[in-house]
């Protein structure tokens, strides 16, 4: 079940657009041409209703990196595989399907609506069988304690996302021992995403708790899976079906995700070791697509690719050494690299918020965006970085203007050389590139999630409402970025996706996130790159799983045909 609350970030494993769909293929796996991008409702799951599934199995999953937080509400707690395993063992209020659209989760809410608009006022029914695994009902307190860890009222608290409940005035008791009442002092159109996943509240309700206390574990549990074993020797954590659950019987036995290497995906996939596994490039598609018993199953989840430039330290502080890096990174070339070979039709991403396929996407990109390494080297000399000859680093002050690439070890060749020509392009304007790998369990927490880098490349993903990118873009807390890494931003982009936030008429929403996106390009946030469609390589037999584009997954749905 993707998670609903944050934005997950992911490794960008696959520096290359996805192949595509791709049935029709000749002997060498090679599609005869170009397909047009998914749909945005694209989806392929293998659909089937759970009486045509058989009771066992075990379905199997790579993944990243170990876990260390699974408070995915603390600023540790982003990476997208965590993401993925705490939504599928805590209450997922809502799920979206696969056209985007919410809908309330009647294993844990009877309803859920607005109740008053002068002040906003959203009332929750919950289910009266929905109980923690510790014998706690869910109840009002849980969503209070989580508001008043995250509504940014209490720095200790490190929280990795203060907005919407920033909004909140007041949580209290609902209507009946079931009910909450949550009042909101300005108007937040995006509330469903709020309390999604919900954590219980004796367990979250002081700094040490909540900052803590889910490090290495999941600690109380309610959904249909509950986590069986961590087996931090294999590398493997374990959800079994939990025999307290009060809903439909899941079918499967277990879901194991294992840490495997990006690189490695393919091979054990092809060994039997995984069940589903990403079909991203073209040397990986050419063996999964022959690979016996195997669907390749696509779809449009949203998924971006792009470069985070670091403007919290050292050269890239300056707005025009990030404006010259822009110029100098021929982003169509990077993509066209990666794409030569791919049945895809990739287009180039000229916005943070929408992808190209889904409404309200405009290209908001700057001047600086496109590819001019004459304006480039300008902009150096203006910000006072001396050219010293052809294949040498500019200086200024005695110091040469040199920047890591961070990339994580687990990477795939096509990270790396994604890496390579992006260190190839800014030395050709004068900027030495290092690039610097570090162990993939390292990765995020101690680069990415600390601002540890001077440039990152890594992935957004299932942003389904555009409130979830507010930590991405806006400015820093002292030391807590939020997921705005670079630490680059400003008062106007904070002022209007509070704005964007606070409007509940859809157009005027789209209007104001498009005018932040102006002044987030404008500020050499980061380098946008292409959308990457879901491609995944998948058992047959596997049902109501795979490339789920916008839409969650039940596991409590999935398993093996009769």
């Amino acid at each position: 079940m993707r998670r609903t609350t944050l934005i997950a970030i992911a490794a960008a494993v696959s520096a290359t657009l996805a192949v595509s769909g791709c049935d029709s293929s000749d002997g060498d796996g090679k599609a005869p041409g170009k397909q047009a991008a998914p749909k945005a409702d694209g989806q392929s799951i293998n659909a089937h209703p759970v009486s045509d599934l058989k009771q066992g199995g075990s379905l199997r999953f790579g993944i990243d990196q170990w876990i260390t937080q699974y408070n995915i509400n603390q600023v540790d707690g982003q990476q997208g595989d965590a993401q993925d395993i705490i939504t599928a063992v805590l209450p997922d209020l809502f799920d979206s399907d696969a056209k985007g659209a919410i809908h309330a989760n009647p294993n844990f809410l009877v309803s859920a609506k607005v109740t008053s608009t002068s002040p906003q006022v959203v009332e929750y029914q919950l289910n009266p069988e929905a109980k923690w695994s510790d014998g706690k009902p869910l109840s009002w307190k849980d969503f209070r304690a989580q508001w008043k860890a995250l509504n940014g009222s209490d720095d200790a608290f490190e929280a990795v996302d203060t907005s919407g409940y920033e909004q909140i005035s007041k949580v209290e008791q609902g209507s009946g021992a079931h009910g909450v009442k949550i009042t909101f002092s300005s108007p937040y159109a995006d509330w469903q995403r709020l309390f999604d996943p919900l954590y219980p509240a004796s367990y979250i309700d002081t700094p040490e708790k909540f900052n803590k206390g889910w490090s290495q574990k999941a600690l109380v549990t309610a959904s249909s899976f509950k986590v069986g074993r961590y087996d931090r020797t294999a590398q493997t954590i374990t959800l079994v079906p939990d025999p307290k659950w009060w809903g439909d019987k899941p079918k499967l036995d277990s879901v194991v995700y294992r840490v495997i290497d990006s690189a490695a995906e393919t091979e054990a996939y092809l060994n039997k070791e995984i069940d589903q596994a990403p079909a991203l490039l073209p040397e990986d598609y050419k063996r999964l697509v022959k690979a016996p018993d195997t669907d390749i199953r696509r779809g449009a989840r949203w998924d971006e690719v792009h470069i985070t430039l670091n403007g919290g330290r050292g050269p890239l502080k300056d707005v025009e050494v990030r404006h010259a890096v822009s110029a100098a990174i021929n982003r169509d070339g990077v993509n066209e690299s990666f794409s030569k070979d791919l049945s895809f039709e990739l287009k180039p991403l000229n916005n943070h918020f929408f992808m190209p396929n889904q409404e309200g996407y405009q290209d908001n990109s700057s001047e600086f965006d496109k590819y001019d390494p004459e304006k480039a080297k300008k902009l150096l000399d203006a910000a006072g970085w001396k050219d010293q000859g052809e294949g040498k680093p500019r200086t200024k002050g005695g110091k040469q203007l040199t920047l890591d690439y961070t990339l994580s070890a687990g990477s795939t060749s096509s990270a790396t050389d994604q890496a390579e020509l992006v260190q190839q392009m800014l030395g050709a304007v004068g900027i030495k590139v290092s690039i610097k790998q570090v162990p993939a369990n390292d990765y995020f927490n101690k680069f990415v999630n600390t601002g540890n880098f001077d440039i990152v490349s890594f992935r957004n993903v299932d942003a389904v409402y555009q409130t979830m990118l507010t930590p991405v873009f806006i400015s820093p807390k002292g030391k807590n970025l939020f997921q705005n890494f670079g630490s680059v931003g400003s008062p106007k982009v904070d002022e209007l996706l509070t704005k964007a936030a606070g409007t509940t008429d859809h157009a005027e929403a789209v209007k104001l996130y498009n005018e932040a996106d102006v002044e987030i390009w404008k500020l050499g946030h980061s380098i946008e790159l292409y959308q990457r469609p879901q491609i995944d390589a998948v058992r047959k037999g596997l049902a109501n799983f795979g490339a789920s584009g916008l839409g969650d997954t039940d596991y409590a749905k999935v398993g093996w045909l009769k």
